[in-house]
């Protein structure tokens, strides 16, 4: 049986911490839908037009997975495409309080909706895209902190 999963977020920029997730879902999963969501409640620093854009870019080279924008809730997205499991990074103890939180609300939403949890390796542990934004908004260099193809993109919004 073939096996399906979303890998939601706002990937404001994708970093290499979520590229980590992205493959370790490759592993377990036949297909990985990268799910990016519009969010504007969190007033992101790049368009969704842009990070899809980035995050298909860095994904170009995994065969199993593809980009998709979303508007709506998680669970009526994750309908959508008739897949009933999300995958989510856990960089630390703090990520998962707030993550069990939200798993356990999606799943009251829809009672067969599985929240499976991945953690990074150690070295894209810390890396987060808050992180990014702020090293890029004092023009440092994040080249250790995304993937190279999108390096360019994110030049151009500085």
């Amino acid at each position: 049986m073939k096996k399906s999963c979303i890998y939601p977020g706002t990937f404001d920029p994708i970093t290499n911490g979520h590229i980590d997730v992205i493959k370790r879902a490759t592993k377990i999963f036949d297909k990985v839908i990268v799910g990016v969501a519009k969010s504007e409640s969190k007033q992101p620093y790049f368009s969704i037009k842009k990070r899809v854009e980035m995050a298909k870019i860095a994904t170009a080279n995994l065969k199993n997975v593809s980009v998709i924008s979303f508007d709506n809730l998680l669970v009526d997205f994750a309908k959508s495409y008739d897949i009933n499991i999300v995958i989510r990074g856990l960089r630390a103890v703090s990520d998962f309080e707030y993550e069990l939180q939200i798993g356990y609300a999606n799943a009251t939403l829809w009672d067969e909706f599985e929240t499976v949890y991945l953690m990074p390796s150690l070295k894209n542990a810390f890396i987060s895209s808050s992180i990014v934004r702020s090293v890029l908004r004092h023009n440092g260099n994040v080249s250790k902190l995304v993937p190279n193809e999108i390096l360019e993109i994110l030049k151009e919004k500085n």
